[in-house]
């Protein structure tokens, strides 16, 4: 390996913001034996790791354990009610389809399912632009005003006729496309890969508390709709973009873009955040775009795997987001109260598996199996929905597929942890939820009016995906242990690293200290 000139890069950092191209100032080894050329434009990390290079740093196992609570404390309480929310949002055109939506924008045929399409068409329009915009702006203050301006949206939806309210479906879909990109970037600032499943359990699970949540406002609007004049669906999104502006300047007010930047942690505090992430082969974040990362994840076999499990399990979850309450009422036979209050138990079910789930996974030092597991439970579930002869079969059936959260947390967990390079894990970040809304938009086309009220197609459908699904988490669990033995028998001393190489934005592939976490 060429000298590093330590010096050259301190002296260099500060200049990088307008600097498009740094010069090269040093050279390491990638575990295939490429040259990887290293320059000043690296981790905002490294200038935080360089400005406190004298200062004196501990790490012992009980301020460790301090400094995460204080984390979570101030971190994670908003990011789960934000997600909560984000949720409700979503499933709020399904429970509006059956307090009197459909009938009075004079839905028929598909008209409802392309309601539905169209808010993963402008998900997935924004998506790349809107993951572009997170790395080069702060993140936080960003996604706030994303989460503001779609609130607004939200509430406006209960004023239009049909092709008003699949414009603004459109428009919300483009707006909450940046909330799980922002989400699986913060995650990867504040905690360690072992850290990291966990807590992307914590948030996105949170979405049983919007099922809950969700069963309780309209429940509560269609008891008691005699005491207003406004309909019931319409009430419904003006309660919760209401909400949701609010939560938005919340965020504004409170969540730091980097942890260099956070206000609730002491100087002290900050280096240790430096410290304790120094075991991801990561840093905070690169707001320069980096061509070569870009093509390493475009060309990365594991980027498509993720793209396909994207894909594959969100057609069922397509589906089930806009026509579950549908299925209860046309094919279950439940009435609309009861409908709504058979949702409570499936959010409960969801909270539970993907927090046990998880904090298993933290016991036995492993995620990809309790992801398989969870999804092989999700595969039984849709085989009840398919097949089931009876409501409380189909009941079983829909209750269990709450489930489904699991694999795909697990995935955004692998994001955050095993893709280093920050324009490398924003790509393949942006690739899987681009699977993600290929599958959302395709899901409810898969219930066809004409199959209805039993939709057999759609449930065929939604249990190919399921399988495929399981299989593709698989492949992902294999491939990184066949990538974590490739490095594991290569000899370090050929490759030796330099100071605060964590911090250089090396990819994973670059990286020789850098291991997969399964």
């Amino acid at each position: 390996m060429a000298d590093i000139d330590k010096l050259k890069v301190e002296d260099t950092f500060n200049d990088i913001e307008s600097q498009t191209k740094p010069d090269v100032i040093g050279q390491v080894l990638s575990p295939s034996g490429k040259p990887v050329n290293f320059n000043a434009d690296v981790d905002v990390a490294m200038k935080y790791a360089i400005d406190n290079k004298e200062a004196h740093i501990e790490l012992d196992p009980i301020a460790a354990k301090r400094l995460l609570r204080k984390i979570d404390t101030y971190l994670l309480p908003l990011m789960c009610v934000l997600y909560c929310f984000q949720f409700l949002d979503k499933l709020s055109n399904s429970y509006a389809s059956i307090l009197g939506l459909r009938e009075d924008l004079h839905m028929v045929g598909n008209m409802y399912s392309w309601t539905g399409t169209a808010f993963y068409l402008g998900y997935l329009v924004f998506l790349f632009p809107g993951s572009y915009m997170l790395q080069r702006l702060p993140v936080a203050k960003t996604v706030s005003v994303f989460i503001i301006l779609w609130g607004v949206i939200l509430c406006c939806h209960a004023t239009p006729q049909y092709a008003g309210f699949v414009a603004l479906r459109t428009i919300l879909g483009m707006l909450e496309s940046t909330v799980t990109p922002a989400f699986t970037i913060i995650t990867a600032q504040w905690y360690t890969q072992e850290e990291q499943f966990l807590r992307v359990a914590f948030w996105f699970g949170s979405n049983g508390f919007g099922t809950i949540l969700g069963a309780a406002i309209p429940y509560g609007l269609e008891v008691h709709k005699s005491s207003y004049s406004m309909k019931a669906w319409k009430l419904i999104f003006i309660v919760v973009g209401s909400i949701t502006i609010a939560l938005g300047f919340v965020i504004l007010a409170h969540v730091p873009d980097t942890p260099a930047g956070a206000w609730f942690l002491t100087e002290e505090e900050k280096r240790l955040v430096v410290e304790r992430i120094r075991t991801n082969q990561q840093g905070f974040g690169n707001k320069h775009f980096k061509r070569y990362q870009f093509m390493e994840a475009v060309t990365d076999y594991k980027t498509w795997l993720l793209f396909l499990f994207g894909l594959s399990t969100n057609i069922p979850s397509g589906g089930m987001t806009s026509f579950g309450n549908i299925l209860l009422t046309e094919d279950m036979g439940y009435d609309v109260k009861q409908s709504l209050l058979m949702q409570m138990p499936s959010g409960a079910v969801e909270l539970t598996a993907c927090l046990g789930l998880a904090y298993i996974s933290t016991l036995v030092r492993a995620r990809m199996p309790m992801a398989f597991i969870g999804t092989g439970v999700v595969v039984l579930a849709q085989c009840l929905l398919a097949f089931g002869t009876s409501s409380p079969v189909k009941m079983a059936g829909y209750n269990l597929y709450a489930f489904v959260p699991i694999g795909f947390i697990c995935m955004l967990s692998v994001v955050a942890s095993n893709v280093a390079g920050h324009t490398k894990k924003v790509t393949t970040n942006a690739i899987l939820l681009v699977g993600y809304c290929v599958g959302s938009l395709i899901g409810p086309q898969t219930f066809r009016e004409s199959q209805a009220p039993n939709y057999h197609g759609a449930k065929i459908a939604i249990l190919t995906c399921g399988i495929i699904s399981w299989l593709t988490i698989g492949a992902v669990w294999i491939a990184y242990v066949r990538e974590n033995k490739k490095k594991d028998i290569i000899n370090k001393e050929e490759y030796p690293t330099f100071e605060n190489h964590e911090f250089a934005d090396l990819t994973d592939k670059e990286n020789i200290e850098f291991r997969y976490q399964t």
